[in-house]
Formats: structure tokens, sequence, C-alpha cells
């Protein structure tokens, strides 16, 4: 099977296909992908990319593979000012929850629970459907927070939402 050995963001070369992917398959390492013109290739990466929309993958045979990011259901945060919109990023970083933010807002993928605490914040939700690109890490990138590592889990679903204070300030 083709593989794909590397990711770049500064490209040149022949495209010969496209890949749509949702936010989780721009983070993984090995995955068997499947390009909208039937290129299929093995992603096979030494350690796990940060892919965003318009990188390209480099396959064993010197050609591209574009890729797209794929529309996700997601959920808008405005607020009636930047200091209330300030306090509710910090609620949503503080559940460790990918964001995208833009002037006036931020986006996070939709979940009903987060929502409930974003409005009864004082927050405006609005669902939409669009590419997902949210800021990259500041310990490692922009990889999905979820199964993340740093001595405790947060993997919250839709069970619950928690507020804490990390005391070893490595968060």
């Amino acid at each position: 099977m083709l593989r794909g050995l590397s990711v770049v963001s500064d490209w040149a070369g022949d495209i010969v296909d496209t890949v749509v992917l949702n936010y989780e398959d721009r983070h993984r390492r090995r995955i068997t992908l499947h390009g909208e013109g039937g290129t299929r290739f093995l992603l096979d990466l030494s350690a796990v990319p940060s892919i965003r929309d318009g990188d390209a993958i480099a396959l064993a045979d010197d050609k591209m593979v574009l890729v797209r990011a794929a529309p996700e259901a997601l959920m808008t945060i405005t607020a009636e000012n930047p200091v209330h919109l300030a306090r509710i990023a910090w609620h949503v970083g503080n559940r460790h929850l990918a964001a995208e933010i833009f002037e006036g807002g931020l986006r996070i993928r939709s979940d009903h629970v987060i929502a409930k605490m974003i409005e009864g914040l004082g927050g405006k939700v609005t669902e939409i459907l669009a590419p997902f690109n949210p800021e990259g890490g500041a310990y490692g990138g922009n990889v999905p927070l979820q199964g993340h590592s740093h001595g405790h889990d947060h993997s919250h679903g839709e069970t619950h939402a928690h507020d804490h204070v990390h005391e070893t300030g490595q968060d």
C-alpha cells in the first residue's frame, strides 16, 4: 500500500488527490486514508501530527495529497463584551477543550452540557457546521486533548464538568 510519510505546510509538488479529515483524524499518526479521487494510502508517521487545513501529505512516490478540514458540529460562543468572553474562555480552557479563537468569539466542538454551562455564564451559543481549526497547545502543538497526559485524566465527554486549580503549574 502507498504510504504517506510526512506532513508539509509549505508544499510544492503534484497534488494527486484531496482528503477531507475531521479534527481528530488530522491528529492521527497511523491511519488508512481514502482520497476523494480514489487514492488510498497509509498515513505512517513517527509522531502524532498537527495537520491543518491546506497542508499536504507527502507520499512515498513524491506526490502530494491535499488536506481539507471536514465540516463538524461546532458551537460559536459570543458574549456581551471582551471581559465576559475572556471569563467564558477561562471556563472552556479549564475543561481542557480545544478552542478556535476569532475576533469577538470562540468555537468549540458541540456539546450540550458545555452549551448549558456557557449559557449559564451569560454567553450566547450558536450551533454551526464548519471546519474546526483550534489553537495549538502551549506544550506540544495542536493536539486533541482527549487522552492527553499530564498526570491526570480529563476525558469529560458529556458526563460532567469541573472547576479545579492545577497546583503543578504545568497546565
